[in-house]
C-alpha cells in the first residue's frame, strides 16, 4: 500500500499532571498560551496560534519527571485520517483503538512507535488544513 500525503506538522503534545488547574494557570497566565477548549473538568486544551496542548489530569503525584501522555500528527482531513489508518495498519503498526470522533468535532486514533510511545494521528477542525509561511 502507498504511504498517504504528508503530515501537517506536529503541533498537537497531551501532558498528564495531577496538579491541572496549576498547570492551566502557568501555560496561560505565565507563557501566554488561550484556551482553546474546556473538553471537562479533567482536561483542557490550549493554544499558542497553530499549536494545540492538551493537558490532562492523572491521580499520580508529580516527582519532577516528565509525564507525556502522547504526541499527535496533525491530518488535514479526515479521509486522509482514514488512509493513514489504513496504510498504518498494512504497516504493521501496532494499532490502540480505531479512527474515533470527539466531541470537539475532531477525529483521530492512536498507535505506538517501536519504543512504545503513543501517538495520536488527529484530525483537528482547530488546526488542520492551516499552512505557514515564510516571514
Amino acid at each position: 500500500m502507498e504511504r498517504p500525503r504528508p503530515f501537517n506538522g506536529m503541533r498537537h503534545i497531551a501532558f498528564t499532571m495531577p496538579n491541572l488547574e496549576e498547570c492551566e494557570r502557568f501555560y496561560t497566565e505565565i507563557m501566554g498560551m488561550q484556551l482553546l477548549r474546556r473538553a471537562h473538568e479533567d482536561l483542557v486544551y490550549l493554544t499558542c496560534g497553530n499549536d494545540n496542548l492538551s493537558l490532562g489530569r492523572c491521580d499520580v503525584a508529580a516527582t519532577g519527571v516528565q509525564r507525556m501522555d502522547h504526541f499527535g500528527f496533525i491530518i488535514d482531513t479526515i479521509e486522509d485520517l482514514e488512509q493513514w489508518f489504513l496504510y498504518l495498519k498494512s504497516q504493521g503498526v501496532t494499532m490502540l483503538d480505531r479512527p474515533h470522533d470527539h466531541g470537539d468535532g475532531a477525529r483521530s486514533f492512536h498507535i505506538t512507535d517501536p519504543a512504545g510511545n503513543v501517538i495520536q494521528p488527529i484530525y483537528h477542525p482547530d488546526i488542520s488544513g492551516q499552512r505557514f509561511t515564510n516571514p
